[in-house]
């Protein structure tokens, strides 16, 4: 899957569940913040399995989907706002390896 194929499905998805609503983009970023914090606990619960202490947990199923989660909030925004993300990833990844003089680029 790439990421416009990601974002076909957001934008036909977002018909069917918003219908003619238009979403604030404060609501979408807290909507960001709320998953990207349920990604993190999951990783805390990983981190107390790895240190060894209780309440811990084993498995990336749940991290796995919050990270989805996770990107699938991202686009929403960059869809809202008409962003290519393709283009700003790409973009923003060889400026920091122009940045840091390193030799890989997309």
């Amino acid at each position: 899957m790439d990421l416009q194929e990601l974002r076909t499905a957001n934008e036909k998805r977002h018909i069917e569940w918003a219908q003619d609503n238009d979403i604030p983009l404060s609501f979408r970023g807290v909507e960001l913040a709320g998953e990207v914090g349920e990604a993190c606990n999951e990783i805390k619960k990983l981190e107390r399995t790895r240190i060894g202490i209780a309440g811990g947990k084993e498995g990336l199923a749940d991290l796995t989907e919050e990270l989805a989660d996770v990107l699938i909030c991202v686009d929403l925004i960059a869809m809202d706002l008409n962003i290519d993300l393709s283009a700003a990833l790409r973009a923003k990844f060889n400026k920091t390896s122009e940045k840091l003089n390193l030799k890989t680029r997309l």
